[in-house]
């Protein structure tokens, strides 16, 4: 099973996010695991997930965590703004489904 992680500020607004992306793999019939955290869980967190989506609100920290992130061989990115703001949670899951391969 695919394991998405998607973080920003606190987890607050990005778990919205996830239960759309959720709800768009159930439609699409799609088995994932998809969570959101805050930064602060972001290096807890490395080992256990597949993929990670940060939200554009902390598209700052990208550098710090793409380090992280190819030190354990795992694909990061900034969630598109307009995507985040509308809530497309099936863009949001496919191209986190192409960061994959």
């Amino acid at each position: 099973m695919t394991k998405i992680l998607l973080c920003c500020a606190a987890g607050m607004s990005t778990s919205m996010v996830v239960k759309k992306m959720q709800q768009a793999a159930v439609s699409k019939n799609i088995e994932v695991e998809i969570n959101a955290v805050g930064l602060d869980e972001f290096d807890a967190n490395l080992s256990k997930y597949d993929c990670f989506l940060l939200g554009p609100q902390i598209k700052y920290k990208l550098n710090e965590f793409k380090s992280k992130a190819d030190s354990v061989e795992k694909p990061i990115a900034v969630i598109n703004q307009m995507d985040y703001g509308m809530m497309k949670g099936d863009k949001i899951l496919d191209e986190a489904l192409a960061m994959l391969g």
